[in-house]
Order: C-alpha cells, then structure tokens, then sequence
C-alpha cells in the first residue's frame, strides 16, 4: 500500500488532522521533488489535504488547494490524452481511485458560499455540464439563482432535483415559494405517491404549502390542520411550527405561542421557528421566559441565528436598542435570509432614528418573505416617522391589493389613514370593516379606541375595549381601558385596570404612569383633608376648599397622557 493510499483510507476514516498533518508534509517533499509522485498521486493530495482544511473551516485555504489540484487534474488529462494507456493493470484502479473533479467543484462551491461569495459559487457550478450534475449540485445551484433573483435558472435547477429525487420536499418548497401553481408541483410526484403505500398525504401537504406561498393563510391552516388530525402525522414538529407560523401571520399569537409550545415539548432542541417565538413572548411582557429561551437556544447551538435574535427581543423590549442592533446584525451575519433578524435591526435602526438604515432592512424582509405582514407594517412605520406619509399609503394601498382584505391589511391602510385629517372618515369605515371580520384583532381595537378617543367619544370606547377584553386578557387593551375610565371619573375602576395591565406586563412603563398619575392626584386632597379636619377641630374653623378647583383643572386635559399617544 503505498502512502498516498494510507492518506486516502485515513480521509474515509474522518481523520481529517491526521490528513492534513500528513499530506501537507508529502505536497512539500513533491515540491522539492518533482518525480517523487506521479500527477495523479498529486492531484489526489491536494484533494485530500483542501478536504481536510474545508473540515477546519479554513474556507479561503481550501479553495486556494482545491484550484490547484484542477489545475493538477487538467493537466493530468492533457497528459493521458498525449500518453495512451499501456494496458497496465496497475494504472486501472489507480484510475479509479481519483476524487471525483464534480464533487471537487462543489466543496468550492460550499467554501464559495461559506465566504459569502455566491457569484463565484454559481460561476464554479454552472462550468459543470448539465448531464453531469447531480442533484445536489442542482439544489444548491437553485437556492443560489433565487438568492440571486434569478427565478427562471432556479425553477429549473430545482424541477431537475425533483425530476432525479421526486420526494425532495425541499425542492418542492422552492418551487412554491417562486410562484409555481401547486398542481404542476404535485404532477411532478404523482407517480411515486401511487406507487408508495402511505404517501397519500403527500398531495394535501403540497396542497398546504401552496396556499402557504400565496398567503392564504386561513386555507393553509386548515390544511395542515386536516394533516395534523391525521392519526400518521400527528404531533409531528415540522407541521406544527408551520402552524404556529401561520397563526402568527394571521394575526392569532395566541394560538401560534400555544403551537410553539407544544412543538417545543415535543422537540426540546428545537431552534426553527423559535425566533418568532421569543419574539411574541417578548411583545407580550413575558422577558424572563424569553431570557430563558434564549439560554436554552444557545446551550443548543449557537452557529445558528435564533438564538441571537431572542435575546435580541430581550434587549429591544428591555429598550437597550444598541445591544438589540448588536445582537440582530450577529443573527444576519449567520443568516442572511433570517427574516426575524432583519425585522429585529430594522425596528432597533428606527428606535434609535436611523430610519433610513432602518428602511433597508425592512425591505429586504420583504424581499424575502413578501407575505408576511409584519414586513410591510415595520415600513409603513418607518415612512410615518419620517413623515413621508404618501410613501405609506401608497405602501398600504398595494399591501391591501396583494394581501387582500382582511383585519390585518384593513387594519393597516386605516393606520395610514389616521395620520392625515382629510381620511379620517376613510381611517372608520375601514376598521368597522376589519371588526366586523375580526372583532378580537387586537390591532384593530386599538386603532378604533384612538379614533374614539380623539372624538372625545369615551362612553363608545369603553364599550368597545369591554367587549374586546370579554374572551382575551391583553396590558394594551386593559391600559386603554383605564385611559378611558379616567376620562369618565371612573378612577377606582381605572387603577384596577393599570394594576391588570401591570400584572400582564411589569414593564409598560405608560400602564404606570397612569396608575403614579392618578396617585399622585389622589394625594394631595388626602393631605388637605387631613389638614382641614385638624384646623376645624383645633379652632373650630371652617376648612380651606380652594384647592378643589386646582385639582379640577388638572383632570380637564386627560388626553395628553392617554396610553396610546
């Protein structure tokens, strides 16, 4: 056995330090001796040693020897092509034996990737043949077009990984997600679904995800849904944190935490998906359990960008914007397709008043993830605090034609339409709308109370935040509700509503302010009282009651300091 073979049977054997020790020390004796190897031997160790620096993650190095070792094999080539084979038996599995030159163009590619080089990535594996390729090479190839914007090139690149792999659901994914009707995905399978017991589910969950790409969200849940009953499918975790997905998009974060949850009991390492997650616990004052979940994620790895973005959630909603845009740029930097993480450094960006690197982010979300909402919601708020209020409604308007009209999409165009005086008639029709459809869409109860509000129509408000709050507990909702008691002299019910509020969230600060407002208005006539029943009984004078008309002019401007200003 000759050495070059030991590096070979040690390569296969994962003894990639071994390898590299070694073969490095054999590319320095064939430099300084020339006919110490033949070319093949030394193509075969600039394999082998750039495997083992790829294995080390020394991306730029291995590149760097895998060029050589083509360079070797091209050069091998030209000479078998001048140098007939002999006939030696010798020469056949020597032959044989030599790395595959596609499979050495893909590990650049991966390194290609790993640097952030996609063009380079896509130029190493277009220069192979198309009937050479193998579905691998295909499937990357296709996630590097789409990155790169180019639909066609993808959606043929993955129709080839399908037609060689027809259960790629991956691939499937792909085509779905670049506009390919769902029938023509699911022409592409029928034949293995016939042909394989068990796999009837195969065409619903094609089904599923095609409404999913389009943004159907209800048609998706019930979808998968329908799947999840499915005695063989349920409790599986995939489906699940689509689920809880999909209720997050809708607008449902009650239902989509209890499906994180239960996907999470069922999978405790699991990190897709767990980004949104902290994300709703964090909106919903919850940041201890956040600050949990992200240790957790990163007891489990931290290689990946959830983990950064929970605790970036944490230092957002904790107002440490600084450390949040920190901590969303390292969650990017893993993931640059990581929607959560852009949305994250886009809302940190706005905070802190860079608006403009603020809407680079939230576009590029949209990019990314053009159904999701929240995309367009994080910059229509930027276009609102730079004033550009056009910007915004022309951003809704299309957001309703796209999306179509539901609460969400309603709710948003009238957000817009209640920062301009002339719409805001437009600003209640449209969220009549969207509580007709949605009379729990938090969002939409919200809008309305402000625009009752702003009429001085607190008896309305009061009765539309009672009914909201009948089947679901929420600080915002509660904290309203106490602005608007107060509005009405109600102010013992007002302190229990801040004290509700508080108990949901211990952090909203304006929930507080309320409840030291009204304490620090209560005081002072305590006091006064206290002093006036001493003088009567100390000289048998009557009380000094001026002070009642001061502490009326402090309650007449109530709405300076209502919770949602």
């Amino acid at each position: 056995m000759s050495v070059v073979e030991h590096v070979r049977e040690m390569a296969s054997a994962g003894l990639h330090s071994n390898v590299r020790l070694l073969s490095g020390l054999l590319l320095t004796m064939s430099g300084n001796n020339s006919e110490l190897f033949s070319p093949s031997q030394k193509y075969q160790l600039l394999v082998y040693h750039a495997d083992s620096l790829f294995h080390d993650k020394e991306y730029r190095n291995a590149v760097s020897k895998y060029t050589m070792a083509l360079q070797q094999k091209k050069a091998l080539s030209k000479t078998s092509k001048v140098r007939p084979s002999t006939g030696n038996a010798a020469s056949t599995p020597q032959s044989q034996c030599l790395p595959s030159e596609i499979e050495v163009k893909y590990k650049m590619a991966e390194c290609y990737t790993m640097l952030k080089q996609d063009k380079d990535a896509i130029a190493i594996l277009d220069g192979i043949p198309s009937r050479q390729r193998t579905p691998k090479i295909n499937m990357m190839l296709a996630n590097l077009y789409k990155k790169a914007g180019q639909e066609r090139s993808s959606v043929t690149s993955y129709k080839e990984v399908l037609r060689q792999c027809p259960l790629a659901l991956d691939a499937i994914l792909g085509l779905l997600s670049l506009s390919v009707k769902g029938a023509e995905v699911a022409s592409m399978t029928i034949n293995v679904i016939q042909s394989i017991p068990n796999l009837d589910w195969l065409s619903v969950w094609i089904k599923a995800y095609a409404f999913v790409h389009t943004g159907d969200n209800t048609r998706a849940i019930n979808t998968i849904c329908s799947l999840e009953k499915k005695s063989l499918l349920r409790d599986n975790v995939d489906l699940l944190g689509s689920l809880a997905d999909l209720y997050f998009r809708a607008g449902d974060n009650k239902n989509s935490i209890l499906k994180f949850e239960q996907a999470q009991m069922l999978d405790p390492y699991l990190i897709k998906g767990m980004d949104v997650y902290g994300y709703l616990l964090a909106r919903e004052g919850r940041l201890e359990d956040v600050e949990n979940l992200g240790c957790r994620l990163f007891n489990i790895s931290d290689q990946h960008a959830e983990p950064w973005v929970v605790s970036g959630c944490h230092s957002f909603y904790s107002k440490r914007y600084s450390r949040a845009l920190y901590l969303g740029a390292k969650a990017i930097q893993l993931n640059s397709n990581s929607v959560q993480a852009l949305l994250l450094k886009g809302a940190a960006l706005r905070n802190m008043g860079r608006v403009q690197e603020a809407i680079i982010h939230f576009r590029e979300a949209i990019r990314l993830a053009p159904c999701r909402l929240d995309c367009y919601e994080g910059l229509i708020e930027c276009y609102l605090a730079s004033n550009s209020i056009r910007e915004a409604m022309v951003m809704a308007n299309n957001v309703y034609k796209t999306l179509g009209a539901n609460a969400q999409t309603l709710t948003l165009l009238a957000t817009v339409c209640l920062e301009d005086p002339v719409t805001q008639e437009k600003a209640k029709t449209l969220l009549d709308k969207a509580l007709t459809q949605r009379p729990d869409y938090i969002k939409a109860v919200v809008k309305k109370a402000e625009l009752l509000s702003r009429e001085q129509k607190y008896e309305d408000g009061i009765a539309l935040l009672r009914n909201a709050l009948a089947n679901q507990s929420d600080c915002v909702l509660h904290r309203i509700l106490g602005d608007f008691l107060v509005a009405v002299n109600e102010y013992q019910e007002a302190m229990d509503q801040y004290s509700i509020a508080l108990s949901l969230d211990p952090n909203d600060q304006k929930s507080l302010e309320g409840m030291q407002k009204m304490e620090k208005e209560e005081s002072p006539t305590d006091a006064t009282q206290e002093e006036d029943v001493d003088d009567m009984e100390g000289s048998g004078e009557e009380g000094d009651l001026e002070g009642s008309d001061s502490e009326a002019a402090q309650w007449a401007d109530q709405e300076q300091w209502f919770g949602m200003q």
